[in-house]
């Protein structure tokens, strides 16, 4: 089985490495140096150009290496194969860190005390504790329900919403359309790990903003976007954020990566903005998981994490 790389992204020699370490076997190229394509069964791809994978005429497996395959979907020519996306433990918890950290960040007014820093003054300002703080997470996959279970064991009231319905054990659950509006009333912190797909491109929107709860003990809602830039408008945050139906943001993801220099989010104030780093696939743990899926697919076992594409993930 030859594998080719095309990462747009990851350190592809430190790919080859891992692989090659893992199985001295393994015949590994990098794109675009891929030799014959006539012998590659085998795609670990993240960000691969459209049309790449349509030219190796044998292909019979595509990993993509992260969570979001919205992009690989994208492709009008991708092969008709099984594709499996990267999930890992060392994925989901950095994820969990990062939903952690700003849950915190914006229920103890973080963002309020540098500014009270930055003006020197000595001042005191009310601070919910987690117990009475509603947080919901949009998205209940691997992710998402981990990040859930953690707010939960710091004590945050969390619930949970998804397209179909979910069972999260203690973690109150909601699905499908109808139960959208209910979740957004009783949410105060609004936590985003969803897939991109038809269904949620831009469904961070102002609608979506409005319905969020106005009875909390926040000055405002909250949003959290660590999902996909796609699920979110823009515009629509900031305005939300200048009339107050929004209190402050944390995205991680955005419509335009890398989010351009002239975009009114870098200045917001109250915006806090990261380079999409929430949680980064781990070369290693990539390389590992990769050479797994190998082991199952030549033994005929099932793989993990196969994308439904009719599903978008």
């Amino acid at each position: 089985m030859a594998i080719l790389i095309i990462s747009g992204g990851m350190d592809k020699d430190q790919l080859a490495e891992g692989i090659r370490r893992g199985d001295p076997t393994r015949d590994v190229r990098i794109w675009p140096e891929s030799g014959d394509v006539s012998e590659i069964d085998l795609a670990m791809v993240w960000r691969a150009p459209h049309g790449e994978l349509a030219k190796l005429p044998n292909l019979r497996l595509i990993i993509n290496m992260g969570a979001g395959v919205d992009h690989l979907l994208r492709d009008e020519t991708l092969p008709d194969v099984p594709l499996v996306r990267f999930v890992d433990p060392n994925l989901t918890m950095r994820m969990s860190e990062y939903v952690t950290l700003h849950v915190l960040l914006h229920q103890r007014r973080v963002l309020d005390y540098r500014a009270l820093q930055a003006q020197a003054k000595w001042e005191e300002l009310p601070q919910p504790g987690a117990n009475e703080v509603r947080v919901g997470v949009m998205g209940t996959g691997v992710l998402g329900r981990d990040a859930a279970e953690k707010l939960a064991m710091l004590g945050f009231q969390v619930a949970a919403w998804s397209r179909t319905a979910k069972d999260l054990g203690d973690i109150t659950c909601f699905h499908g359309q109808d139960g959208l509006t209910d979740f957004l009333a009783q949410t105060d912190i609004l936590v985003s790990l969803l897939p991109l797909t038809l269904e949620t491109e831009g469904i961070l929107n102002r609608q979506l903003i409005e319905g969020l709860a106005k009875d909390g003990l926040l000055p405002g809602p909250v949003l959290i976007n660590a999902g996909r830039g796609g699920l979110q408008v823009e515009t629509d945050i900031l305005s939300c954020l200048d009339d107050g139906a929004l209190w402050a943001t944390s995205l991680d993801v955005f419509e335009e990566e890398p989010l351009p220099s002239d975009s009114a989010l870098w200045s917001h104030p109250r915006v806090v903005i990261s380079p999409h780093n929430a949680s980064i696939s781990d070369e290693r743990a990539v390389c590992r998981y990769v050479l797994d899926q190998i082991k199952r697919f030549e033994a005929g076992e099932p793989l993990d994490n196969i994308v439904e594409r009719s599903r978008g993930y």
